[in-house]
């Protein structure tokens, strides 16, 4: 049995489940900084408005942030803020993130929620760290494919067929139109007269430019000292500013998240577009999971995670499947991207499931390459809409009870949208609302699920051939 320190999630079942809102409350944030960054008094501002906004406790490091590992495994936080000037938030900086918020305990699973705090300058990291009103999605806005049907409001643009997009109007109807070829005006629009709340981009990308087309010629974002450009194929340069909170997904796009100097694209996204969060990868992504997989539980199952947490799910999910199919990668740590020519052994259980050697190395490629950026404990996430099942959570006397009801017959287990690399399949995650231990399982084991003291991982039913599903298990509250 795994055992890790839980944290305060999903809100959005609490009282469906008849769990108490108490469990809203935190039990713990804790920001940490290198003393060289909270020397400085622009960037003390925010750590100090981290701090009275979350009541967190901020942990100092001086040449490593693995010196902060046993007070972190300590106080076991719900959030892990790591504070960070734009020349601390490397592709390395990430990746030692990931690492070190799996190491609060013995198991392979990450410990807390966590995001990487940073910005263009101190001023852009202040505006992040002092958003405090909650972002309700309604309005999506994408350069590939998203599954509308789950938007309340949206547009995609298609990066394969020049000029295409479809649209979803407030009113729910979905229409395909035909435009330009050349959509930058159109896409930077959205992030400024249009006022989308999430924008979601693949395709091919640099730490300098986003390239709109994926299949044909189009224009392209660019960036410069924290500012975001649109230029077309006319070579028209335009600045793309808004101060609306939103956040940002890009899903498919290499290098989007690596921050390499003040010239990074991820700069310009967070200081010039409004991000207030930012999901992106730090190195070339051939693989897909980490990123992908965002929209399989922030997008596709909205109004059920934040941003955060969808993110984390998903980190989950990829974990699970690495310690199901190649629990001896797990204790690897390759130097990020350093897995491309990667020879693995293929298990008999990896080869029954359909998955391939390359399989096996493209989950160890993209578990610590994956940037989130922002503050983890701020809550955005998806307005309800259309679900493919439904999970409570109940408590009854210590003995807890998930159960999973299919909404859509049975396809309720089949992907949303194929979209992108490595989409559909992901479990059921289920995060509890305070921590537990001495967890057992009641019933249900014949569902292989995974139940730690702070979240519980059920893998997706093949096919919806039962009216529900249903884990019990008993657990205590230390």
């Amino acid at each position: 049995m795994k055992m890790m320190i839980a944290w305060l999630m999903g809100c959005g079942w609490l009282a469906a489940s008849g769990l108490t809102a108490q469990a809203e409350v935190a039990p713990g944030y804790a920001i940490v900084v290198s003393q060289q960054t909270l020397a400085d008094p622009e960037w003390a501002k925010v750590v100090e408005t981290l701090q009275t906004r979350h009541t967190g406790q901020v942990l100092e490091y001086n040449q490593s942030m693995a010196e902060v590992l046993p007070a972190l495994q300590q106080q076991f936080p719900r959030y892990a803020c790591f504070v960070a000037t734009r020349d601390e938030a490397t592709r390395d900086f990430v990746a030692q993130v990931h690492r070190l918020t799996r190491k609060l305990d013995d198991d392979p699973y990450t410990d807390c929620q966590w995001g990487i705090l940073t910005g263009f300058d101190a001023a852009n990291a202040l505006r992040i760290a002092s958003e405090n009103t909650p972002l309700v999605v309604q309005r999506v806005a994408s350069g590939t494919e998203v599954a509308l049907d789950r938007c309340a409001e949206g547009v995609w643009f298609s990066e394969l067929k020049p000029g295409q997009r479809v649209r979803k109007t407030a009113t729910g109807e979905t229409t395909t139109e035909t435009g330009e070829a050349d959509s930058t005006r159109q896409l930077a629009d959205t992030l400024t007269t249009g006022k989308s709340q999430l924008f979601v981009t693949s395709g091919h990308a640099t730490e300098r430019d986003w390239q709109i087309g994926f299949a044909y010629r189009n224009g392209q974002f660019v960036s410069q000292a924290g500012k975001l450009f649109g230029v077309d194929l006319k070579g028209q340069r335009f600045a793309i500013e808004s101060t609306d909170p939103r956040v940002y997904l890009a899903v498919g796009n290499c290098l989007m998240g690596h921050i390499d100097g003040p010239d990074a694209m991820a700069l310009a996204f967070l200081n010039s577009a409004g991000m207030r969060q930012m999901v992106g990868y730090t190195v070339l992504t051939w693989y897909g999971y980490a990123g992908w997989g965002c929209l399989d539980y922030f997008v596709e199952q909205p109004g059920r995670y934040t941003l955060n947490e969808a993110f984390l799910a998903n980190q989950l999910a990829l974990t699970h499947r690495l310690e199901t199919y190649a629990p001896e990668l797990l204790a690897e740590n390759p130097p990020p991207g350093g897995t491309v020519r990667r020879v693995v052994m293929l298990s008999d259980s990896a080869r029954a499931a359909g998955l391939s050697a390359q399989d096996l190395a493209g989950l160890l490629h993209d578990r610590d390459v994956l940037a989130f950026y922002g503050d983890p404990a701020w809550s955005a996430r998806m307005a309800e809409g259309k679900l493919a099942w439904k999970q409570t959570l109940t408590e009854t006397d210590g003995v807890y009870t998930l159960e999973v009801t299919p909404n859509d017959g049975d396809r309720s287990f089949t992907p949303v949208n194929t979209n992108g690399s490595q989409r559909g399949g992901r479990p059921i995650i289920q995060f509890l609302p305070q921590r537990l231990k001495n967890i057992r399982i009641v019933t249900g084991a014949e569902l292989k699920p995974v139940v730690t003291d702070s979240f519980v991982l059920l893998p997706l039913p093949a096919q919806a051939d039962a009216k529900s599903y249903r884990v019990t298990f008993r657990g205590e509250v230390p």
